[in-house]
């Protein structure tokens, strides 16, 4: 008895890793479908022509990625309801053999002689006792073998309607793998359409590479004279090396303490810029070196502050805003601010809207926020401090 109940154990636990496992890649398709959704939100909002823009481009090639992560997720569930068709086959194997040898048993029971005599007369069976503890005795084994054979023929219906939910489980499972089949093939489907939509942008941005690399370097000179701005906008915040409050040292002590954990600056999208010195994805020759990361979203977004803290600055950078938060010793910067919803003195809290972020015409009306994380006059990568 103690033998069958862990093995039962064993499999239950083995059904609830697996049942987690394919949870987990389920919920991790359905949030890669909404990035998709999401990019393709982003796609339908620049110009509509068939003109090839670095915008297009990059939003073709963050879709790509995505979908490729998509399939790949599909793929690893395809072989967790591979492993989980096995286990259920043999699970609905050794319950049939079960059965049998139930079926064969109860057979046997039904041939017993004393069994066959009660069967046929039970009260002939006890009149024929020839003394009155042999009468106790027969009562107490007909009582008893009724109670016996009562459960056999449970055990018997319990192990036939287990090997029903072990048939229905399998249907289950085949339905699921054909649906998965369907989906992964119409990614790849697209995805294939996508990489070469991808592919001829690139040869015709190509052909314009002198004209748009000059038309980057001016785009690039102008990010460092706004970055300049910031930087020195911050100098003179840690310059006036004023105590921290209390309530400051709290706030400064709990940011730091979610490194890696913060909200996102923006509900939805993706980093389109990463922080620090790379090659540019498209033009060989030409590096771009990132103050922060630049995130791209949909048209009407709002920018979220990433932890609470005090609006420090709200300037006009150019034709948008640029925002400073203070939290203690530690300031995060939203750039690329369309409308301010906050002005400087503000508390604020975490996941707070505080500005709706521009859409640029110029740019084949890219929706883009750039985020800085600063600590005194030391500017970190923002990518270690978002949740990823």
């Amino acid at each position: 008895m103690n033998r069958y109940f862990t093995i039962l154990f064993v499999l239950l636990t083995a059904l609830s890793m697996q049942a987690q496992t394919l949870k987990e890649l389920q919920a991790q398709q359905k949030k890669y479908a909404e990035q998709i959704e999401q990019t393709g939100k982003m796609i339908k909002e620049t110009k509509q022509n068939e003109k090839a823009t670095e915008n297009k481009l990059n939003l073709i090639g963050q879709d790509i990625r995505t979908r490729k992560k998509l399939i790949n997720s599909i793929s690893n569930e395809l072989v967790a309801l591979d492993q989980e068709q096995t286990r259920l086959h043999s699970e609905k194997t050794r319950l049939e053999y079960e059965l049998d040898s139930l079926k064969q048993d109860y057979a046997k029971l039904v041939q017993l002689t004393h069994y066959a005599d009660l069967q046929q007369s039970p009260l002939l069976f006890l009149l024929s006792a020839q003394d009155f503890n042999q009468l106790f005795r027969r009562v107490r084994y007909m009582r008893e073998f009724a109670a016996y054979r009562q459960e056999q023929v449970s055990r018997i219906e319990n192990v036939k309607a287990d090997i029903q939910i072990q048939a229905n489980l399998l249907e289950d499972n085949r339905k699921e793998k054909d649906a998965a089949l369907k989906t992964q093939q119409r990614e790849k489907d697209q995805l294939a359409r996508n990489e070469r939509k991808q592919k001829s942008m690139l040869q015709d941005l190509k052909k314009k590479e002198k004209e748009l690399v000059q038309k980057q370097k001016k785009q690039q000179k102008k990010i460092e004279e706004l970055n300049k701005q910031i930087e020195k906008a911050i100098a003179q915040q840690v310059d006036r090396k004023q105590q921290l409050t209390k309530e400051q040292e709290l706030i400064a002590g709990g940011f730091a303490a979610n490194k890696g954990r913060l909200p996102w600056p923006v509900a939805k999208g993706f980093i389109s810029g990463h922080y620090g010195k790379h090659q540019h994805d498209i033009y060989e020759n030409v590096t771009i070196n990132n103050k922060g990361i630049y995130i791209q979203t949909t048209a009407g977004s709002d920018a979220r502050a990433v932890y609470e803290g005090e609006v420090t600055t709200c300037m006009v950078m150019g034709s948008t805003y640029a925002i400073i938060i203070q939290h203690g010793n530690y300031r995060t910067v939203y750039t690329g601010i369309q409308t301010p919803a906050v002005k400087p003195g503000d508390k604020v809290v975490a996941k707070q809207a505080i500005g709706k972020i521009a859409s640029n015409p110029d740019q084949d009306n890219k929706t883009e926020l750039q985020f800085q994380v600063w600590q005194d006059r030391e500017l970190q990568n923002p990518e270690l401090w978002i949740a990823q």
